[in-house]
């Protein structure tokens, strides 16, 4: 039974809780986005229980005028967010739960890579260093970034599934690799972007060195495949979509956070804002990427064929500092897919997974009689560099309401308002339904995120305003039959008009499916019912 224990596992798990204390203390750490991330989730959720299991409108958000942000920022953290509200935290809680489990599990994941190449010691250092990254920090405790820090779980538990698929091609391996891209798709739309190439290039390396190079070329073509189909549901709306929004304009030239290079070896701890707040990389990981040439020569030498993955590793991750610093600025206006980063010190994201790989590399090095003592030193040091920097600046309480009923704020930069209303709304509406023209009186029957139905009596022709912006999807029905829409009316920006006639008429406005969204939805149904199907036929066989 000892024996079947992983101690160093169980102790990754234990050090993860100690920069984790914060989170356990009531109320909402104060941070950059951390509130609104609330709020968000706060829709999600409602639009969850009233029935849509893809919530893609926030319907309180943007001065309770509604806003589409759910159809284009990364869904996953509302998901698991959502599943602890339903077991009966609060929103707070509930987020602070999926901040909570990220950073556990990324560092468990890594460890999982790193002990399948190097042994248990090597995964415990790899892991450690994944997490007890400054930026890390600064993604919970200064940005509140819950994409982000969800983002880190799943690139080494996808590289981990990728290895085992190529040492015993299982279709377990294939079904949790598809499902891990599918996770890191979900988790942050710019982040994915970032590892992808590594990860590609990864599955490429594997290719490369296996002695059955047409099978594992179906097998990860599968792999990737299935990850992008169970994920389209969000990603195929959220890219052929954007055109009805402001992203484009709001994204456009607008690339900041750029980083002198001295400031990512030390720039001191800050709660402040872009050029304020620390982009150093950490001195262990320094460490490791000034290593790593050595670490990539011996092991070229020796002839094992994983100098190759370091070396690759090695160049991913100065591409990656190089884009931060100002030089490369006049890169992200020649390549406009880069402007979408919108920040240029994110690219620290991917700049930290490289030196966890070469520091667990450079444990496996050392004789097994080193190994305790180094890895000891190794963890005494990790908490003694990073202890400054995994405390709350301060907490906020709010009761539950302030987040489910009107929240004067849309969650993001405006990047995804509809092109024809205006970036933010400014006030509050007077009614969900108004009397713009003519003589009716309004009675609301029912709301819920996406359906308002109300009992009209117009003693005249009538014009009127529902207060929800226009999005595809929208449409208004008047006694079963649909009317027309107008949402680019100067006076009324983006929000919804429509006339009617004297007289009584039941009004529906419902927000639904377009044909677009309906095929990503079956495209997604496509790949998990494949992963089912494959399992019972597996099931069969066996």
């Amino acid at each position: 039974m000892w024996k079947k224990i992983d101690f160093w596992l169980i102790l990754l798990i234990l050090i993860s809780l100690i920069p984790l204390k914060d989170f356990f203390h009531p109320g909402l750490p104060v941070t950059h986005d951390g509130q609104d991330h609330v709020a968000r989730i706060a829709n999600f959720y409602q639009s969850l229980s009233g029935g849509n299991i893809i919530p893609r409108w926030a319907a309180n958000l943007n001065w309770g005028y509604g806003h589409p942000i759910l159809m284009f920022l990364y869904p996953l953290p509302s998901y698991l967010a959502s599943f602890f509200k339903f077991l009966g935290f609060n929103f707070v809680d509930s987020t602070k739960a999926v901040f909570v489990l990220s950073f556990v599990f990324s560092g468990i994941f890594m460890y999982f890579l790193l002990k399948e190449i190097w042994g248990r010691e090597s995964g415990f250092i790899g892991g450690l260093l994944y997490m007890f990254a400054p930026y890390r920090f600064v993604d919970l405790y200064v940005r509140g970034a819950i994409g982000e820090s969800l983002a880190f779980v799943w690139p080494p538990l996808i590289l981990y599934f990728a290895l085992k698929l190529r040492q015993n091609p299982k279709w377990i391996y294939l079904v949790g690799g598809s499902l891990s891209l599918a996770g890191l798709i979900l988790s942050h739309n710019a982040l994915s972007l970032m590892f992808l190439f590594m990860i590609f290039s990864y599955m490429a390396y594997l290719i490369l060195t296996s002695n059955k190079k047409l099978l594992f070329i179906i097998h990860y073509s599968l792999f990737i495949i299935l990850g992008f189909s169970l994920s389209a549901f969000f990603w195929l709306p959220a890219f052929l979509e954007g055109k009805y929004t402001l992203r484009d304009i709001v994204t456009k030239g607008n690339i900041t956070g750029f980083e002198p290079f001295n400031r990512l070896i030390y720039s001191p701890w800050s709660y402040g804002g872009t050029g304020a707040f620390s982009v150093q990389l950490g001195v262990l990981q320094w460490m490791g990427v000034i290593l790593a040439p050595f670490l990539i020569w011996q092991l070229w030498r020796k002839k094992e064929k994983n100098w190759l993955f370091l070396l690759f590793l090695f160049i991913c991750f100065w591409i990656s500092i190089l884009l931060i610093l100002p030089f490369s600025r006049p890169l992200y206006f020649k390549i406009t897919l880069l402007q979408k980063f919108q920040f240029a010190w994110r690219w620290l994201s991917l700049a930290i997974f490289p030196p966890a790989v070469f520091s667990a590399a450079l444990i496996n090095f050392l004789p097994k009689k080193f190994k305790i003592i180094t890895v000891s030193l190794l963890l005494l040091a990790v908490l003694l560099v990073n202890k400054n920097f995994w405390l709350a600046k301060d907490y906020l309480y709010h009761p539950e309401h302030f987040y489910t009923q009107a929240y004067p704020g849309t969650t993001d930069t405006g990047e995804s308002a509809p092109r024809w209303s205006v970036r933010f709304m400014e006030r509050f509406s007077k009614a969900h339904l108004e009397v713009i023209e003519g003589e009716a009186k309004i009675e609301e029957k029912k709301r819920k995120s996406n359906y308002h139905e109300y009992k009209v009596i117009a003693k005249t022709p009538t014009r009127l305003l529902e207060n929800t912006l226009y999005f595809p999807g929208w449409r208004i029905l008047a006694n079963g039959k649909e009317v027309e829409v107008q949402f680019q009316d100067p006076a009324y920006r983006g929000l919804m008009t429509f006339n009617v006639p004297a007289g009584e008429h039941q009004i529906v406005v419902q927000f639904g499916e377009t044909k677009l969204r309906q095929f990503a939805n079956l495209v997604s149904l496509g790949g998990l019912t494949t992963l089912l199907l494959g399992h019972f036929m597996l099931k069969l066989k066996r």
